[in-house]
């Protein structure tokens, strides 16, 4: 028998140019996707920090509702104007009642997350980022009876004895946005094992697209009232600021939009290659993440944080592998 390539070959005709131009289109197209979808990750993130932490404006529940404000209308434009993917309606009450729970552990990881970035540099912040599959694996199988092989979790030891090296190796630890980071890292695992509870079903599952357009407008309903309780000079301090200095008026425009455009590019990534694609992606990610922030804002770091931090992201790794090889 003719070897798999000859015998495909055989008898078919000759790709024309414009096939050969698809085939090009395609590698480039999910190239650009990829470099987008990093590029507003890691731009929202230091953003966010420079922001909250650096420019001084430190109200993270308030720029948590710009973001979700932003998504809220951008995510109607593209879904019904644009057509990025087909609009799927709330089919009962019931379901409307699982996303507004689903949304408030959203906006607890965001604002938590948000928090964080006040006291902790971007690199640790991602550091402890990392170790989201460690506590989906726990609430996985508190919530759901959800058993991995034994490989995988001893895949999560590394992820955890990573972040726990690099905290004590950390020059710029603060305990407060530590536990604020820690608990926006779990809050966030508890909301992707209880989204895959509440929306099982085929007629409740929502793509990501849809989910964030439902959910986004029950955030700024939660947040807002949250920003006027908790941060109630917001509205004052931002005038005072835009008439001090326009520039905070862009920054949070171009930060609520690179908000949405992180949901968006996310969504295009996993359309264009697969789940778990996107992760190996994430974890990299994280790790460009960490060398950019360093380089821009300068924080110090160690070198036992970072082997810290390295032995995190390999066990993410094994662990992606361990879930792949369980399949």
């Amino acid at each position: 028998m003719l070897p798999s390539f000859f015998r495909n070959w055989k008898g078919k005709r000759k790709p024309t140019v414009e096939a050969i131009a698809m085939k090009a289109v395609i590698p480039w197209t999910t190239t650009w996707i990829v470099i987008s979808w990093y590029s507003s990750n890691i731009g929202v993130l230091l953003l966010n920090k420079y922001l909250l932490s650096n420019y001084g404006f430190k109200y993270p529940i308030f720029l948590t509702m710009c973001h979700m404000l932003a998504c809220s209308l951008l995510s109607y434009l593209a879904i019904a104007w644009l057509k990025v993917v087909p609009m799927q309606s709330i089919g009962s009450t019931k379901q409307f009642v699982k996303i507004t729970v689903l949304c408030l552990f959203f906006c607890f990881s965001v604002v938590l997350g948000n928090v964080s970035l006040r006291y902790l540099p971007v690199s640790f912040n991602q550091a402890i980022g990392a170790t989201t599959p460690f506590f989906t694996a726990v609430f996985a199988y508190i919530m759901s009876k959800k058993r991995e092989s034994w490989v995988t979790y001893v895949t999560l030891m590394p992820v955890v004895a990573g972040v726990i090296i690099a905290s004590r190796a950390e020059p710029s630890f603060h305990l407060f946005g530590f536990l604020m980071c820690v608990s926006a890292t779990a809050a966030r695992a508890f909301k992707s094992v209880l989204q895959a509870i509440l929306l099982s079903s085929e007629e409740e599952k929502l793509n990501s697209m849809n989910l964030l357009m439902y959910m986004a407008p029950i955030a700024v309903a939660i947040l807002l009232p949250a920003t006027l309780l908790m941060e109630r000079n917001v509205i004052a301090m931002a005038v005072v600021l835009a008439r001090e200095d326009m520039k905070i008026v862009y920054y949070l425009l171009f930060n609520s939009s690179l908000a949405y455009f992180v949901n968006l590019t996310n969504f295009l990534v996993t359309k264009h290659t697969s789940a778990l694609t996107l992760q190996v992606l994430g974890n990299a990610k994280g790790a460009v993440a960490v060398v950019v922030s360093i380089l821009i804002f300068r924080n110090p770091v160690s070198l036992v944080g970072m082997l810290g931090y390295s032995l995190t992201v390999l066990g993410v790794i094994l662990y992606s592998e361990s879930k792949k090889g369980n399949k």
